[in-house]
């Protein structure tokens, strides 16, 4: 497979993305790649007293926007979305050549001059920055109002989510020999990259980052990474990030730890437990700052709390979604003083962003803490019901409806199944009403008996693990309710198209009573009922809930 950025990009970014030239007040830095996608409902979603915030990805020393496509396909349904490729990095190109053109502050003022030209000022579009590694330093350096900016961006950030973090800049005498490593001459270092890269994917660069351990998948990406990442910018970009020391006082560089302790926005950190390169100490260290701050009352997470917590949009079934409680929504939920940090067990590492095993856990968890802490229009649920309100969906729907398989194969193992899937019968449908459907589908003995039990749940959120519980409790009991020796029942689940809530339940069932990976579970229902669960936030719920991470880390526990 090709490394190369172009032939590579995956097709979302590749369809989104434009290249652009952007001039600072020192440097011109010539066709970066912006990938840029506004929220397909923007117009239709409430924009009083603001629009959805824009959510903003900023990698880090070697990165490149490829690494959040992961993220992104779970973040974009619910905001529009900017990612940059920093220059020389991905597919932007390396046209300044100058070592200022990288320092922190430069790279700083670049990113808010890009962000500035995307936000919709007019409208007073607030901004959400997400960032990885040393792209978390450069997140919390536009975030400060202690620094220099050249625009007001740091007024409208409402909110930072810092992944594997970098607490601040290297000691002293770190930075010393930091420098005395980058007068190697280039074609030296790149000698050295070219050994360190031997066996590919299987090579210690690699290695490094997702660990010995790691799935086929994962050490492909990094090696991907690994080649596209270009000696000469990461040599000027790590140069830039260094301070100079001043009577032992850091000068420019990274934030320091007071930078991060001065932040106004809500911030959640999260680390891996086996990472290397940026170990969760620094986490650590940064959440210990806001824990000190008399100002600041931090609010800590885990793993296991964010896993079994009940998961609810912050107005829960009942939902207020007139303009008025869209209002008010929109900033009651912004709080300055909110830490939250996770830390995810081993084998979580430096590369949780984008591998598969840590992916959809991180989402699930990025996801809810936009939702709490930032606002609540940020819940797709909140979104979806908003847009559903005076049956918006109800005749526009009606074809759409009636496309719809009414009743799946059977799911579950394949010499016992459980379950049928099924859309909600309606009268106005001749071929799935009420009628119908005990014709088709009534107790008869050549095709065995199907008993019905309609599950009754929120609209758009994934059901809480009370609902949980209750629905596995009913199906057990039906179960266990048969003539001894009979297997031929199979329970019908409905929600609306019996997509979404319908396929989390089955899930969760499949996975607690039936033996089965979240992985395989969530598979065997799109098997049975194409395209299976749509929401891309149930499927990662359900990561959360039960993916290998999780339960390797309970078993450890």
């Amino acid at each position: 497979m090709s490394v190369d950025p172009v032939e590579a990009d995956p097709a979302l970014l590749s369809d989104n993305s434009e290249i652009k030239t952007f001039t600072t007040s020192k440097f011109t830095y010539s066709n970066l790649r912006i990938f840029y996608r506004r929220h397909p409902k923007a117009d239709e979603l409430p924009k009083v007293p603001s629009p959805l915030p824009l959510l903003v990805f900023v990698h880090g020393l070697g990165g490149s926007v490829a690494q959040f496509h992961p993220l992104l396909t779970s973040l974009l349904p619910v905001a529009s979305c900017l990612a940059i490729d920093l220059p020389g990095c991905g597919r932007s190109e390396f046209s300044e050549t100058s070592w200022d053109a990288y320092t922190t502050a430069a790279l700083a003022e670049l990113l808010e001059t890009i962000i500035e030209s995307y936000r919709d000022k007019k409208a007073g579009q607030q901004v959400v920055l997400i960032g990885h590694s040393m792209g978390s330093a450069l997140c919390a350096y536009l975030s400060s109002k202690d620094l220099p900016h050249t625009t007001k961006l740091a007024d409208n950030i409402v909110g930072l989510v810092a992944i594997c973090p970098v607490s601040g800049p290297p000691p002293e005498e770190k930075v010393r020999i930091f420098r005395m490593l980058l007068w190697i001459p280039g074609w030296i270092f790149n000698l050295w990259r070219m050994w360190d890269r031997r066996g590919g994917a299987d090579s210690k660069s690699v290695l490094r980052f997702v660990g010995d351990n790691a799935d086929a998948e994962s050490r492909r990406l990094q090696h991907l990474f690994n080649c596209q990442s270009r000696t000469p910018v990461w040599r000027r970009m790590a140069s830039g990030s260094l301070p100079v020391y001043k009577a032992g006082v850091p000068v420019g560089g990274l934030p320091t730890p007071e930078i991060w302790k001065g932040l106004e926005v809500p911030i959640f950190l999260v680390a891996g437990k086996a990472d290397k390169v940026t170990p969760p100490t620094e986490a650590e260290k940064l959440a210990s700052l806001f824990e000190a701050g008399p100002a600041v009352k931090a609010k800590l997470g885990s793993l296991a709390d964010s896993t079994s917590s009940s998961t609810s949009s912050p107005g829960g079934d009942g939902i207020d979604v007139s303009e008025d409680a869209g209002v008010s929504d929109a900033k009651a939920n912004a709080l300055p003083g909110v830490l939250q940090t996770l830390v995810m067990p081993a084998p979580a590492n430096h590369a949780l962003l984008y591998m598969p095993m840590t992916v959809r856990i991180l989402a699930g968890n990025v996801s809810d803490f936009l939702s709490t802490y930032v606002t609540g229009r940020l819940a797709l649920s909140w979104q979806l019901q908003y847009l559903a309100k005076e049956g918006k969906w109800e005749l526009k729907n009606l074809t759409k409806w009636k496309s719809v398989q009414p009743v799946s194969k059977p799911i579950g193992p394949v010499d016992k199944p459980v379950f049928v899937a099924m859309k909600t019968l309606r009268e106005v449908d001749e071929l799935h009403c009420p009628a119908e459907f005990v014709k088709n589908w009534g107790t008869r003995p050549s095709k065995g008996r199907h008993r019905i039990s309609q599950v009754i749940h929120g609209i758009q959120d994934p059901p809480t693990d009370e609902e949980i519980a209750k629905f596995i409790s009913l199906v057990d009991t039906i179960r266990d309710s048969r003539p001894d020796g009979e297997t031929r029942d199979l329970i019908g689940v409905h929600c609306h198209y019996g997509f979404n809530r319908t396929g989390y339940f089955i899930v969760c069932y499949l996975v607690e009573r039936c033996g089965f990976a979240v992985e395989d579970a969530m598979a065997a229902f799109a098997t049975s009922r194409p395209n299976g669960i749509r929401h891309q936030h149930f499927r990662d719920k359900l990561c959360m809930k039960y993916g290998m991470l999780v339960r390797g880390a309970e078993q450890a526990s």
